[in-house]
Protein backbone atom coordinates (compact mmCIF):
# COMPACT_ATOMS: atom_id res chain seq x y z
CA UNK A 1 0.00 0.00 0.00
CA UNK A 2 2.62 2.37 1.02
CA UNK A 3 4.66 1.81 -1.91
CA UNK A 4 1.67 2.25 -3.95
CA UNK A 5 1.26 5.73 -3.04
CA UNK A 6 4.85 6.42 -3.06
CA UNK A 7 4.47 5.62 -6.91
CA UNK A 8 1.44 7.91 -7.34
CA UNK A 9 3.61 10.69 -5.76
CA UNK A 10 6.39 10.48 -8.14
CA UNK A 11 4.59 10.38 -11.14
CA UNK A 12 2.42 13.35 -10.23
CA UNK A 13 5.79 14.82 -9.79
CA UNK A 14 7.16 13.28 -12.97
CA UNK A 15 3.62 15.01 -14.47
CA UNK A 16 4.30 18.63 -12.63
CA UNK A 17 7.67 18.64 -13.98
CA UNK A 18 6.94 17.71 -17.47
CA UNK A 19 4.03 19.74 -17.76
CA UNK A 20 6.35 22.82 -15.96
CA UNK A 21 7.89 23.48 -19.82
CA UNK A 22 4.55 23.44 -21.32
CA UNK A 23 3.15 25.94 -19.09
CA UNK A 24 6.72 28.19 -19.38
CA UNK A 25 6.18 27.82 -22.96
CA UNK A 26 2.34 29.31 -22.65
CA UNK A 27 3.43 31.84 -20.71
CA UNK A 28 5.73 33.15 -23.25
CA UNK A 29 3.38 32.73 -26.04
CA UNK A 30 0.38 34.61 -24.09
CA UNK A 31 3.56 37.50 -23.14
CA UNK A 32 5.21 38.14 -26.78
CA UNK A 33 1.64 37.83 -27.87
CA UNK A 34 0.17 40.46 -25.81
CA UNK A 35 3.12 43.00 -26.21
CA UNK A 36 3.38 42.56 -29.76
CA UNK A 37 -0.38 42.46 -31.21
CA UNK A 38 -1.56 45.72 -30.57
CA UNK A 39 1.19 47.00 -33.28
CA UNK A 40 0.28 44.23 -36.15
CA UNK A 41 -3.30 45.29 -35.85
CA UNK A 42 -2.83 49.26 -35.81
CA UNK A 43 -0.37 48.50 -39.25
CA UNK A 44 -1.45 45.07 -40.35
CA UNK A 45 0.05 42.08 -40.96
CA UNK A 46 0.70 42.13 -44.64
CA UNK A 47 2.52 45.71 -44.19
CA UNK A 48 4.19 44.05 -40.92
CA UNK A 49 5.72 41.19 -42.71
CA UNK A 50 5.83 42.44 -46.71
CA UNK A 51 7.21 45.41 -46.19
CA UNK A 52 10.80 46.46 -47.04
CA UNK A 53 11.32 49.94 -44.46
CA UNK A 54 12.40 50.10 -40.98
CA UNK A 55 12.02 53.67 -39.70
CA UNK A 56 10.43 53.60 -36.17
CA UNK A 57 10.86 57.40 -36.25
CA UNK A 58 8.17 57.27 -38.62
CA UNK A 59 6.13 54.16 -37.03
CA UNK A 60 7.38 52.71 -40.45
CA UNK A 61 7.50 48.74 -39.18
CA UNK A 62 8.23 46.57 -42.21
CA UNK A 63 10.71 43.10 -41.33
CA UNK A 64 10.99 41.36 -44.65
CA UNK A 65 14.64 42.49 -45.04
CA UNK A 66 15.16 41.15 -41.42
CA UNK A 67 12.78 37.77 -42.32
CA UNK A 68 14.43 37.27 -45.57
CA UNK A 69 18.18 37.51 -43.70
CA UNK A 70 17.29 34.96 -41.09
CA UNK A 71 16.16 32.73 -43.77
CA UNK A 72 19.05 33.00 -46.14
CA UNK A 73 21.64 32.73 -43.39
CA UNK A 74 19.84 29.69 -41.54
CA UNK A 75 19.92 27.83 -44.71
CA UNK A 76 22.87 28.65 -46.06
CA UNK A 77 24.22 27.39 -42.66
CA UNK A 78 22.38 24.16 -43.00
CA UNK A 79 23.60 23.64 -46.59
CA UNK A 80 27.55 23.82 -44.89
CA UNK A 81 27.15 22.35 -41.75
CA UNK A 82 24.29 19.31 -42.04
CA UNK A 83 26.46 17.33 -44.69
CA UNK A 84 30.11 18.26 -42.66
CA UNK A 85 28.13 17.72 -39.07
CA UNK A 86 26.51 14.26 -40.41
CA UNK A 87 29.61 12.37 -42.25
CA UNK A 88 31.61 13.51 -39.04
CA UNK A 89 29.11 11.76 -36.90
CA UNK A 90 29.20 8.73 -38.92
CA UNK A 91 33.24 8.30 -39.60
CA UNK A 92 33.44 8.60 -35.61
CA UNK A 93 30.85 6.04 -34.94
CA UNK A 94 31.75 3.74 -37.45
CA UNK A 95 35.13 4.16 -39.27
CA UNK A 96 37.62 5.77 -36.66
CA UNK A 97 39.91 4.24 -34.53
CA UNK A 98 39.12 4.64 -30.87
CA UNK A 99 41.79 6.97 -30.13
CA UNK A 100 40.91 9.34 -32.72
CA UNK A 101 37.18 9.52 -32.49
CA UNK A 102 38.15 10.20 -28.93
CA UNK A 103 40.48 13.11 -29.94
CA UNK A 104 37.79 14.58 -32.42
CA UNK A 105 34.81 14.03 -29.98
CA UNK A 106 36.30 15.91 -27.48
CA UNK A 107 36.99 18.65 -29.95
CA UNK A 108 33.75 18.81 -30.85
CA UNK A 109 32.47 19.36 -26.76
CA UNK A 110 35.15 22.23 -26.83
CA UNK A 111 33.52 23.69 -29.97
CA UNK A 112 29.98 23.38 -28.41
CA UNK A 113 31.26 25.13 -24.89
CA UNK A 114 32.48 28.12 -26.50
CA UNK A 115 30.84 31.14 -26.44
CA UNK A 116 28.99 32.86 -28.84
CA UNK A 117 30.98 36.10 -28.91
CA UNK A 118 34.23 33.83 -29.13
CA UNK A 119 32.76 33.02 -32.30
CA UNK A 120 31.64 36.69 -33.21
CA UNK A 121 35.55 37.93 -32.27
CA UNK A 122 36.61 34.69 -34.45
CA UNK A 123 34.78 35.80 -37.06
CA UNK A 124 35.76 39.55 -37.39
CA UNK A 125 39.69 39.09 -36.73
CA UNK A 126 39.97 35.43 -39.33
CA UNK A 127 36.61 35.23 -41.35
CA UNK A 128 35.92 38.86 -42.49
CA UNK A 129 39.45 39.70 -43.47
CA UNK A 130 39.89 36.43 -45.86
CA UNK A 131 36.01 37.34 -47.27
CA UNK A 132 37.49 40.76 -47.82
CA UNK A 133 40.43 39.78 -49.87
CA UNK A 134 38.28 37.30 -52.05
CA UNK A 135 35.45 39.54 -52.83
CA UNK A 136 37.61 42.67 -53.65
CA UNK A 137 39.76 40.15 -56.03
CA UNK A 138 37.35 38.09 -57.58
CA UNK A 139 33.91 39.79 -57.02
CA UNK A 140 34.41 43.40 -56.46
CA UNK A 141 33.47 44.23 -60.22
CA UNK A 142 30.43 42.02 -60.34
CA UNK A 143 28.95 43.42 -56.97
CA UNK A 144 29.78 47.02 -56.71
CA UNK A 145 32.20 49.23 -56.42
CA UNK A 146 32.94 50.54 -53.51
CA UNK A 147 35.25 48.88 -51.02
CA UNK A 148 33.80 46.01 -49.41
CA UNK A 149 33.70 45.67 -45.84
CA UNK A 150 33.57 41.62 -45.43
CA UNK A 151 30.62 41.79 -43.08
CA UNK A 152 27.60 40.23 -44.55
CA UNK A 153 25.42 37.07 -44.99
CA UNK A 154 28.58 34.90 -46.07
CA UNK A 155 30.19 35.84 -42.53
CA UNK A 156 26.71 35.00 -40.61
CA UNK A 157 26.85 31.93 -42.67
CA UNK A 158 29.94 30.88 -42.13
CA UNK A 159 30.23 31.40 -38.61
CA UNK A 160 26.32 29.90 -38.20
CA UNK A 161 27.36 26.38 -39.89
CA UNK A 162 30.61 26.01 -37.38
CA UNK A 163 27.95 26.93 -34.24
CA UNK A 164 25.48 24.39 -35.08
CA UNK A 165 27.94 21.86 -36.31
CA UNK A 166 28.56 19.98 -32.65
CA UNK A 167 24.41 20.03 -31.86
CA UNK A 168 24.00 18.03 -35.14
CA UNK A 169 27.15 15.94 -34.76
CA UNK A 170 26.54 15.11 -31.19
CA UNK A 171 22.93 14.06 -31.58
CA UNK A 172 23.52 12.38 -34.68
CA UNK A 173 25.91 10.48 -33.07
CA UNK A 174 23.60 9.06 -30.20
CA UNK A 175 21.25 8.55 -33.07
CA UNK A 176 23.95 6.42 -35.02
CA UNK A 177 24.99 4.61 -31.59
CA UNK A 178 21.26 3.26 -30.80
CA UNK A 179 20.70 1.69 -34.05
CA UNK A 180 20.76 -2.05 -32.85
CA UNK A 181 24.26 -4.36 -33.22
CA UNK A 182 21.94 -6.91 -35.12
CA UNK A 183 20.96 -5.19 -37.67
CA UNK A 184 24.38 -4.49 -39.21
CA UNK A 185 25.63 -8.41 -38.42
CA UNK A 186 23.00 -9.16 -40.44
CA UNK A 187 23.97 -7.22 -43.21
CA UNK A 188 27.32 -8.15 -43.39
CA UNK A 189 26.66 -11.40 -42.68
CA UNK A 190 24.37 -11.16 -46.42
CA UNK A 191 27.75 -9.96 -47.81
CA UNK A 192 26.96 -6.15 -47.81
CA UNK A 193 30.05 -3.76 -47.17
CA UNK A 194 30.85 -2.20 -44.30
CA UNK A 195 30.27 1.43 -46.26
CA UNK A 196 26.61 -0.41 -48.04
CA UNK A 197 25.72 -1.24 -44.60
CA UNK A 198 25.97 2.43 -43.13
CA UNK A 199 24.43 3.66 -46.76
CA UNK A 200 21.25 1.14 -46.31
CA UNK A 201 21.23 0.17 -43.00
CA UNK A 202 22.21 1.95 -40.21
CA UNK A 203 21.36 5.95 -41.52
CA UNK A 204 18.17 4.70 -42.71
CA UNK A 205 17.56 3.10 -38.94
CA UNK A 206 18.88 6.31 -37.33
CA UNK A 207 16.75 8.87 -39.91
CA UNK A 208 14.13 10.23 -37.22
CA UNK A 209 17.38 11.20 -34.76
CA UNK A 210 19.12 12.74 -37.47
CA UNK A 211 16.28 14.76 -38.35
CA UNK A 212 16.05 16.09 -34.78
CA UNK A 213 19.48 17.27 -34.78
CA UNK A 214 18.95 19.31 -37.77
CA UNK A 215 16.17 21.05 -36.09
CA UNK A 216 17.72 22.11 -33.07
CA UNK A 217 20.73 23.14 -35.14
CA UNK A 218 18.15 24.94 -37.39
CA UNK A 219 16.84 26.33 -34.22
CA UNK A 220 19.84 27.07 -33.03
CA UNK A 221 20.49 29.28 -36.32
CA UNK A 222 17.62 31.53 -36.08
CA UNK A 223 17.89 32.24 -32.68
CA UNK A 224 21.94 33.19 -32.17
CA UNK A 225 22.02 36.95 -31.79
CA UNK A 226 25.70 38.17 -30.25
CA UNK A 227 27.45 36.62 -32.98
CA UNK A 228 25.39 37.59 -35.90
CA UNK A 229 25.58 40.68 -34.69
CA UNK A 230 29.14 40.92 -34.66
CA UNK A 231 29.79 39.86 -38.44
CA UNK A 232 26.46 40.31 -40.15
CA UNK A 233 27.01 44.62 -40.84
CA UNK A 234 23.57 44.90 -39.43
CA UNK A 235 22.13 46.83 -42.30
CA UNK A 236 18.10 47.06 -42.53
CA UNK A 237 18.27 46.11 -46.31
CA UNK A 238 17.12 43.62 -49.12
CA UNK A 239 20.16 41.41 -49.71
CA UNK A 240 21.49 41.66 -53.00
CA UNK A 241 24.32 38.52 -53.19
CA UNK A 242 26.37 36.50 -50.59
CA UNK A 243 28.39 39.40 -49.59
CA UNK A 244 25.53 41.67 -48.52
CA UNK A 245 25.39 43.13 -45.09
CA UNK A 246 22.29 41.73 -43.65
CA UNK A 247 20.17 42.29 -39.81
CA UNK A 248 18.56 39.01 -39.01
CA UNK A 249 15.39 39.25 -36.67
CA UNK A 250 16.94 38.26 -33.38
CA UNK A 251 19.65 40.70 -34.55
CA UNK A 252 16.79 43.71 -34.57
CA UNK A 253 15.42 42.96 -31.40
CA UNK A 254 18.88 42.63 -29.70
CA UNK A 255 20.10 45.97 -31.25
CA UNK A 256 17.18 47.91 -30.64
CA UNK A 257 15.20 47.08 -27.83
CA UNK A 258 18.17 49.05 -25.06
CA UNK A 259 16.69 52.25 -26.95
CA UNK A 260 13.17 51.94 -28.19
CA UNK A 261 11.01 54.43 -26.44
CA UNK A 262 7.54 52.75 -25.19
CA UNK A 263 4.82 52.56 -27.57
CA UNK A 264 4.99 51.49 -31.11
CA UNK A 265 8.29 50.85 -31.34
CA UNK A 266 8.72 48.31 -28.66
CA UNK A 267 5.77 46.60 -29.75
CA UNK A 268 7.15 46.22 -33.10
CA UNK A 269 9.93 44.70 -31.47
CA UNK A 270 7.53 42.16 -29.66
CA UNK A 271 5.74 41.63 -32.80
CA UNK A 272 9.12 40.35 -34.43
CA UNK A 273 9.62 37.69 -32.07
CA UNK A 274 6.21 36.83 -32.34
CA UNK A 275 7.06 35.85 -36.32
CA UNK A 276 10.67 34.85 -35.45
CA UNK A 277 8.53 31.92 -33.26
CA UNK A 278 5.65 31.49 -35.77
CA UNK A 279 8.73 31.26 -38.37
CA UNK A 280 10.37 28.34 -36.70
CA UNK A 281 7.16 26.33 -35.72
CA UNK A 282 6.61 26.54 -40.00
CA UNK A 283 9.80 25.34 -40.49
CA UNK A 284 10.35 22.78 -38.26
CA UNK A 285 6.45 21.58 -39.25
CA UNK A 286 7.70 21.16 -42.95
CA UNK A 287 10.79 19.53 -42.17
CA UNK A 288 8.45 17.06 -40.47
CA UNK A 289 5.95 16.65 -43.34
CA UNK A 290 8.22 16.19 -45.55
CA UNK A 291 10.17 13.07 -43.75
CA UNK A 292 6.93 11.76 -42.35
CA UNK A 293 5.84 11.86 -46.32
CA UNK A 294 9.21 10.34 -47.30
CA UNK A 295 8.89 7.34 -45.37
CA UNK A 296 5.46 6.55 -46.38
CA UNK A 297 6.60 6.58 -49.75
CA UNK A 298 9.24 4.10 -48.99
Amino acid sequence: MMQNVKENIYEKLLLLCASSSVAVLLLIVIFISFCGFPIIREIGLKEFVFGITWEPSLRSFGILPMLEGTIITTFGALIISVPLSVFTAIFLVEFAPLKIAKIISQAVELLAGIPSVIYGLFGMTMIIPVIQVVEKKFFTHKVSSQPQSGYGILAVVIILSIMIAPTIINISKDALKSVPQELKEGSLALGATHWQTVEYIVVPSAKSGILASVILGMGRAIGETMAVIMVAGNTVQLPKSIFSPVRTLTSNIAVEIAYAEAGAHTQALFATGIVLFMLIIIINSIVICFMGKRAKLK
